[in-house]
């Protein structure tokens, strides 16, 4: 304790600031991943969609 006073805090706040980091990389995962599930399930209502219109496509042409 020669260099470092006893009301050193700088153990503390490198620890604050290594926990905001992470927080902000787990934050940023979170996003990523919801915002690829929701392109995902825009995607399959678009499949679904169209294959519901080539269905239909299908039963008006067999039914001419």
């Amino acid at each position: 304790m020669t260099e470092r006073d006893w009301y050193d805090d700088s153990d503390f706040d490198s620890a604050v600031e290594q926990a905001e980091r992470t927080a902000r990389k787990g934050w940023t995962a979170i996003l990523g991943v919801t915002g690829l599930i929701g392109v995902a399930a825009i995607a399959t209502v678009v499949v679904c969609m169209a294959a519901v219109v080539g269905m239909v496509y299908v039963v008006m042409v067999i039914n001419r």
